[in-house]
């Protein structure tokens, strides 16, 4: 059986129209009760701006064999134990017949400020994935095959993320892709090296303009790390899940 792609695209532009307009009216009520010293991390924190690429999967999920699969979005079920530490939760989780199918999170950057966030970004990403990895080693969730770990990120596309950067590392150099290289260049480079390094079954990047809460316009940086490449892996594991599970 074909996977099915649920019209990602069609449905990526919604979610990105949905996520500049939650963005922009979270913003607003915030001016309008005084509590603007949040800045823009307050329209970040004060709604679940992702939550039209969780729909998104969940469509994938549903169309390609685990449409009675317990899908997990509630913040009381999203738990998952840990090597490092005794839990961590996660933003979406597919379970079935008592096995882990799907572990994702959803993220998202917007500016003005990119430099301290995306250090922040890569590090939690990182250590997630190893933590999940090492507590999966250990039998955490059974004797199972590897389950789908995803990471996705909506960056805004603006003149700040797509700037040059420098970077002073006084003892040793850093390595020759990061010289210079933008914020929306950088995480690409993030998604590409945790898929290659099977942190992350796949890691994409998306990128947008505020403009797009009208159009839905958004667009993908590299092959390797587009939603076209994340949609395309979740559908396909879930199908074999499906079929392997029944």
């Amino acid at each position: 059986m074909a996977i099915d792609l649920v019209d990602y695209e069609r449905k990526a532009r919604e979610a990105v129209q949905a996520f500049w307009t939650n963005r922009k009216a979270a913003r607003q009520r915030q001016i309008e009760s005084g509590k603007d010293d949040q800045g823009e991390r307050g329209g970040v924190t004060a709604g679940k701006n992702m939550d039209g690429f969780i729909a998104l999967v969940l469509d994938i999920v549903c169309a390609n064999g685990l449409a009675h699969a317990d899908i997990h979005q509630k913040r009381s079920v999203l738990t998952l134990p840990g090597f490092f530490r005794p839990t961590k939760q996660w933003d979406l989780l597919v379970v079935h017949k008592g096995q882990l199918v799907a572990a994702i999170e959803f993220k998202s950057q917007v500016g003005p400020s990119f430099g301290n966030n995306f250090n922040n970004r890569a590090e939690e990403a990182i250590g997630t994935a190893h933590d999940l990895w090492m507590a999966y080693r250990q039998g955490a969730f059974g004797q199972q095959p590897r389950p789908f770990v995803g990471w996705m990120i909506l960056v805004e596309d603006a003149p700040q993320s797509r700037s040059s950067v420098r970077d002073s590392s006084p003892h040793f150099p850093v390595f020759e892709e990061f010289k210079g290289s933008s914020y929306l260049k950088r995480y690409d480079l993030l998604c590409q090296k945790l898929a290659l390094e099977q942190l992350y079954s796949a890691a994409s990047v998306i990128t947008s303009p505020r403009t797009a809460a009208d159009s839905g316009d958004f667009s993908s940086l590299s092959s390797m790390t587009s939603l076209k490449t994340f949609v395309t892996c979740l559908a396909g594991h879930i199908a074999a899940e499906a079929a392997r599970l029944g």
